[in-house]
C-alpha cells in the first residue's frame, strides 16, 4: 500500500476538547496519534486543556485550566468562553497548519471553538456512541453551520458512525483507535500479578466511581466465582472513591480476593495486561470502541466482556474473545468460569485476539488518518486561517450562555 500524504511532512494542528489532568481515552488517542504523525516527520501541535501544573508534551500547547462536567456518563472536564477562544486564535494563527484535526467538535470544549474560529481544511474524529444523545441534540443548533466546514469526518467505530449519523446527519468514513502493539506484546509479566492454576488472576481498569464502567457487575459476579474457583484473584486498576469497604458492603468477606492497585501508569498497565489470566471489561454502555479490550488481546491475555455492540465488533463476535450480556452478573461468572477453566480454549481466544489486532496498529492507523489529511490538503487551496465571521458566532454563543442555553 502506497503511502501519499508522506510524500511531503504536513503542518498538521490537533485539538483536545478534555483536559490532560485526568486523562482517558480520546486525550490518549491524540497523544499516540500526535506522536505517531511525529514519527513519520510530520510537524504536530496539539491544544488541549491542561492546569499549570500538568505535565504536558512539548508539542502541546496548553488552552487553560478546565472544569469538570458531567458529560456522556462521565464526568469530563473542559473548557470554554471568551478567554480559551483568543487562545485559540493565537494557536491558529502561529501554527499555520495544512491541516486541523479537531475531537469530538460538538462537545463544548475546545474543539467546539477551533471549528467556529477555523476555515481550511478542517478533519473531524467523532468518538461518541449513543443511542440517545441529549448533549448532541442540544448542541447542534450550536455548530450546525459550522458543520459545514469540516472537509471530511473520521468515527473511530461503526457505533460512533452510527450516532454521528442519527443525530447530526452526514456521514464518517470509520477509522478505528490506534494502539501500540508491540509495547503490550512485548511487555513483561509482573509476578505480583501471575495467576496459577489454583489462583487465576482476572484484571479490570476503569474509572471505580463511574458506573457504566461496570465495576459492581464484576464484582457481584465474585462470590460465585469464588465458590467454584476459591483462590482466585481480582486486580482492579483505576482511580475512583470506590475503594474496600465499599467492596465489602457489597459482597462481605469475599472482598479479601479483590486487590485495589489504584492509578496505574502506561508501562505498568501492560505488565498487568501481560502478567493476568484474563482481562474481564464489564462496561453496561456508552462504549464507541473498546481500545483496553485491543490492548489486552496485544499482550496475549484473553478477553472477557459484555456484549455492547462495540465490544462485539472488536472481538469479532465471540471468536477473539468470549462475551456475555451486558449487565447480567450471572452470566458474567458462567463466562469467567468457563474461561479459566478450559485452558485451550483460553489458548485459542488468545491466538485469534493476537492476530485481530494488528488491524489496529498505529502502523495502519496513521497511514488510513494521513490518507484522509491528504485528501482535504489537495482540495483546499489556502492552509487552515481564521474564519473572518467566526467573531459574530462567538458573541452569540456568550449571548446564549448567558441565558442558559448553551450548557
Amino acid at each position: 500500500m502506497s503511502e501519499p500524504a508522506d510524500a511531503r511532512p504536513l503542518r498538521i494542528g490537533i485539538v483536545c476538547p478534555y483536559s490532560f489532568d485526568v486523562p482517558g481515552g480520546v486525550q490518549f488517542h491524540v497523544r499516540d496519534l500526535a506522536e505517531a504523525l511525529i514519527a513519520r516527520g510530520h510537524e504536530v501541535s496539539v491544544l488541549a486543556p491542561a492546569d499549570d501544573e500538568t505535565p504536558i508534551a512539548s508539542y502541546m500547547t496548553s488552552a487553560g485550566r478546565a472544569v469538570p462536567v458531567r458529560y456522556n456518563g462521565a464526568v469530563a472536564r473542559l473548557t470554554f468562553g471568551p478567554v480559551t477562544a483568543a487562545r485559540v486564535r493565537r494557536w491558529l494563527a502561529a501554527g499555520e497548519f495544512d491541516v486541523l484535526h479537531l475531537h469530538e467538535p460538538v462537545t463544548p470544549s475546545l474543539s467546539m471553538l477551533a471549528l467556529w474560529i477555523a476555515d481550511g481544511p478542517i478533519v473531524a474524529t467523532f468518538h461518541t456512541a449513543l443511542l440517545r444523545s441529549r448533549t448532541l441534540q442540544a448542541a447542534y443548533p450550536l455548530v450546525r453551520q459550522s458543520l459545514e466546514k469540516i472537509s471530511a469526518r473520521i468515527a473511530v467505530s461503526e457505533d460512533a458512525r452510527r450516532t454521528l449519523v442519527e443525530h447530526l446527519g452526514g456521514d464518517a468514513v470509520v477509522i478505528p483507535n490506534g494502539v501500540y502493539v508491540d509495547a503490550f506484546a512485548d511487555a513483561t509479566s509482573d509476578p505480583r500479578w501471575v495467576g496459577t492454576p489454583q489462583a487465576p488472576t482476572v484484571a479490570f481498569l476503569g474509572r471505580l466511581d463511574e458506573s457504566r464502567k461496570g465495576l459492581a457487575v464484576l464484582l457481584s459476579a465474585v462470590p460465585e466465582i469464588l465458590r467454584h474457583r476459591p483462590g482466585t484473584r481480582f486486580l482492579v486498576a483505576g482511580r475512583g472513591e470506590t475503594g474496600p469497604d465499599d467492596v465489602r458492603a457489597l459482597i462481605g468477606d469475599n472482598a479479601d480476593a479483590v486487590e485495589f492497585l489504584g492509578g496505574i501508569s502506561d508501562e505498568e498497565k501492560a505488565r498487568l495486561l501481560a502478567s493476568v489470566d484474563v482481562y474481564c471489561a464489564p462496561q453496561t454502555g456508552g462504549e464507541s470502541f473498546g481500545i483496553v479490550l485491543v490492548e489486552a488481546m496485544s499482550a496475549g491475555t484473553a478477553v472477557v466482556a459484555s456484549d455492547l455492540g462495540a465490544f462485539r465488533r472488536v472481538l469479532d463476535e465471540g471468536r477473539a474473545g468470549a462475551l456475555f450480556r451486558t449487565g447480567d452478573s450471572q452470566d458474567l461468572a458462567r463466562t469467567l468460569l468457563a474461561v479459566l477453566g478450559d485452558d485451550e480454549r483460553r489458548r485459542e481466544l488468545v491466538a485469534r485476539g493476537s492476530e485481530a489486532v494488528r488491524r489496529y496498529d498505529w502502523s495502519s492507523v496513521t497511514h488510513e488518518v494521513l490518507t484522509v489529511y491528504e485528501m482535504v490538503v489537495e482540495d483546499r487551496e489556502s492552509p487552515v486561517r481564521e474564519d473572518p465571521s467566526s467573531r459574530r458566532g462567538s458573541r452569540l454563543l456568550d449571548r446564549r450562555r448567558g441565558r442558559g442555553e448553551a450548557r
